[in-house]
Formats: structure tokens, C-alpha cells, sequence
């Protein structure tokens, strides 16, 4: 089953978190903190991969999580860090976020992207000692793992894209030239997915050869089956377009080539401006002669004769399609990819109803997160971190009381301004 498009759950493993612990050992008085740090959680880590060509396993499996790293221990021992999760993706695999925006364009065998990073450790005691609090008796939870929902979309990539309308006998020329083995039969739209394959010239030179399912009038608008593949299109270094010169559809070769080039540019300028070959398919067929005739004059452009059932004209038109790569740079066109640093606050204060008050803000829920709540000394250090950002004035500034509530993450906590 052929797959271009999924959306997918990715989360990173927790961090371990950080151990509490007194040295206790004969003959030595006062040991002092040996609580050793927790490991860093795992992080999910999409790969490209040549062994795949379509998404089709991501309908059996959307989610997607790395391991969470062991917690630190006494004796200064560290956790071991979480292993991370690899997830194989096809080549030319775009991520985009939820808004749409592009983040990685996976072309090349073994480039990467952290679809969701691990949390770090926390700190054990040891790590926690200051001047001030020589023997602190807590120590931090892990931070938790990112999580994302993100939009895997495939491109495929092909050097020659084979373009026209439905039954032009398109795929017919992939399975002569190469070893697909699309469906051909003589109704509309009889292939519904993309086709790949590889056209060996003389066991020297090769080139990758796509057959996209037929366009339409209006497929940039979603009719027919275009809308849908119409992408796979722009990673082609060059496009062949067939028409049909039988004249059993009664529709005018040249009428087909013109709408194509209508939708191709309206999908995008891109495809447009792509290097280009027309080639009139079906010479087996009576009188296909005057109708290649025909095109060229009124099209005024080279337009290559051939019998994809014959093979009348094939072995010329693949030198002609391999000459023309020659000239054309090599690789894919790749996407633009936002980077965004975000200057996002350490909270915000809003209110939800009198009495209650809802802090937002990565910062700070980390700080909750990575804190134990169910120690005192611990609490109390939070408080601190959280005062010296400010909160409290914030508090004050939009009404809080004391003794209100207030509410970060799935915690709530008394308002008390020191």
C-alpha cells in the first residue's frame, strides 16, 4: 500500500531523577551528600532510510516513544541515559509541524532529525550542595521528554517524471523501460499511486524513471487524482509528457498538453519551469503519423514520436532523456526549512476565575515538573527559583490575594508573597 502523507505522535523519555543520599561509612563522620545524578531520557530520532519508498508502516504504529534514563543512586553513581529511538523514514521525507511549517527535508541517506528530545537527568544532593545548604536532603526529578505531533509527507525522488492525462500510455512505458509493474487496463485513472524504476542504459548509466497518476483539468484544485501527486512532481529533475496520439479518447493532443501545463503552473511556478520533453505515445495505432504531424506544428516545439507497445522510438527517446540529464545539476531541489528561535516568556500569568490563577510558561512547568513536591526542603527551594522570576510581582500586579490559588501545569499551590 503506497502512503505519502501521515501524522505522527513523537515523545522523548524522561529523565532519571537525581538521588538523595548521606554518605554513612565507619570512621568517617559526616560524610556529606553522595547522591549521584539521574541519566538523560532518550530521544526520538527519525533516520532516512533507502530501504523504504512509502509511509505505509506508519498506519500500524503513530506513536512513537524513546526510553526514560535510570535514576542516580548513592555512592555518587549516575544513571545510565535512556536509549534513543530510531525511527526510519523514506528518502525525501518533508516534517512539518501542526501550522504547516517545514522543519526538516530528509534527502540523503542517514541525515537525521529529533523529532522529540529526552529530558535531562536531575540532579542528585551531591550536585545540590551550596555554602549555604551543605547537605541538602532532596534531590530533582527527571524533566520530562518533548512531545509533538508532526506531519510526515513523501516526495518522491526521481530524475524523469512522467506526466499527462489519464490512458495516455504512461504507464505502459515505465513497464517496457524499466522492471514496474504498474496496473494497465483501458479505463480512467487506472493508476492511483506513483510508480518507480530504474532504467538501466547499456549497464553503465542509470536514472530513476516516475509514473504519476494522469492530471486533469483542475487538479491543483483537487480534481481527479492530482491534487494528491502533483508534489511528487517537484523533486524530478526533469519532466517527459506524454500525449496520446490514437485519437480513439477524442480529445485533441494539443488542447491535453496545454491544460497540463495550466495546472502544473497553477500547483506551483516551480513545476513550470522544470526542463521538459513532449513525447507522442502510440504510433502502433493508424494514422498516429499526421496526428504527430499535427502537434508539432501547431505546439511549434520537438515533440518525439514512439510505441510504448512496439517499442517504436523508445531506445532514442531514453538517449535523448539521458543526454538531457547530463546537462541538468544533480540531487534534488530541497525544501526551505523554518528556524525559529523562540523568545518565549519564563511564564504568564492569566486568571481563570476570582480565586484562582493559571501560570503557563515552559520554564516554570519544568521547575514544577523536576521538583519533589512531596519534600519540604524541596518545596521551599521552588519557591525561591519561582520568586526570583518574578512571579510574585506578577501575582500582585494582576489581583492575587493571598491564600489564592494557584495552578501550573496539573499542580496547585497557596499563594503565599513572601
Amino acid at each position: 500500500m503506497f502512503v505519502d502523507e501521515v501524522k505522527v505522535f513523537f515523545q522523548g523519555g524522561r529523565g532519571g531523577n537525581g538521588c538523595s543520599s548521606t554518605l554513612r561509612q565507619k570512621y568517617i563522620p559526616r560524610g556529606g551528600p553522595d547522591g549521584g545524578n539521574g541519566g538523560r531520557g532518550g530521544s526520538v530520532t527519525l533516520v532516512a532510510s533507502p530501504a523504504l519508498n512509502t509511509l505505509s508502516s506508519f498506519t500500524h504504529q503513530r506513536h512513537f516513544r524513546a526510553h526514560n534514563g535510570k535514576n542516580g543512586s548513592s555512592n555518587n553513581k549516575y544513571g545510565h541515559s535512556g536509549e534513543d529511538c530510531l525511527v526510519p523514514v523514506p528518502l525525501g521525507t518533508v516534517v512539518r509541524t501542526d501550522e504547516g511549517e517545514i522543519v526538516a527535508d530528509l534527502l540523503l541517506v542517514g541525515e537525521t532529525y529529533v523529532a522529540a528530545r529526552g529530558g535531562r537527568g536531575g540532579k542528585g544532593n551531591r550536585m545540590l550542595a551550596t555554602q549555604a545548604c551543605p547537605v541538602p536532603h532532596y534531590a530533582e526529578k527527571g524533566e520530562p521528554g518533548e512531545e509533538s505531533w508532526l506531519r510526515l509527507e513523501l516526495k518522491l525522488l526521481a530524475d524523469v517524471g512522467l506526466i499527462g492525462f489519464p490512458n495516455v500510455g504512461k504507464s505502459t512505458f515505465i513497464s517496457r523501460t524499466t522492471a514496474a509493474r504498474p496496473t494497465i487496463a483501458d479505463y480512467p485513472f487506472t493508476t492511483t499511486v506513483p510508480h518507480l524504476g530504474v532504467v538501466d542504459m547499456d549497464g553503465k548509466r542509470q536514472f530513476v524513471l516516475a509514473d504519476i497518476p494522469g492530471l486533469i483539468e483542475g487538479a491543483h484544485e483537487g480534481k481527479g487524482l492530482g491534487i494528491r501527486f502533483l508534489r511528487h512532481i517537484e523533486r524530478c529533475r526533469m519532466l517527459v509528457h506524454v500525449l496520446d496520439l490514437s485519437g480513439f479518447t477524442g480529445r485533441d493532443p494539443v488542447v491535453d498538453y496545454r491544460t497540463v501545463r495550466k495546472e502544473l503552473a497553477s500547483y506551483s511556478p516551480r513545476l513550470a519551469e522544470k526542463p521538459e520533453i513532449i513525447v507522442g505515445n502510440k504510433l502502433d495505432v493508424p494514422d498516429s503519423n499526421e496526428r504527430l504531424t499535427g502537434v508539432k506544428k501547431r505546439l511549434r516545439k520537438r515533440v518525439y514520436g514512439v510505441s510504448a507497445v512496439t517499442g517504436e522510438g523508445v531506445v532514442e527517446l531514453l538517449r535523448v532523456i539521458e543526454k538531457t540529464l547530463e546537462g541538468l545539476p544533480k540531487g534534488h531541489d530541497r525544501e526551505s526549512i523554518v528556524h525559529r528561535f523562540s523568545a518565549e516568556p519564563d511564564f504568564v500569568v492569566a486568571r481563570c476565575e476570582p480565586g484562582l490563577f493559571s501560570i503557563s510558561g515552559r520554564r516554570v512547568e519544568t521547575l514544577v515538573a523536576m521538583t519533589d513536591l512531596g519534600n519540604e526542603e524541596a518545596v521551599e527551594v521552588l519557591g525561591r527559583k519561582l520568586r526570583r522570576l518574578g512571579l510574585d510581582e506578577e501575582l500582585l500586579q494582576e489581583g492575587a490575594r493571598p491564600g489564592d490559588r494557584v495552578r501550573i501545569g496539573r499542580y496547585e499551590f497557596c499563594f503565599q508573597p513572601d
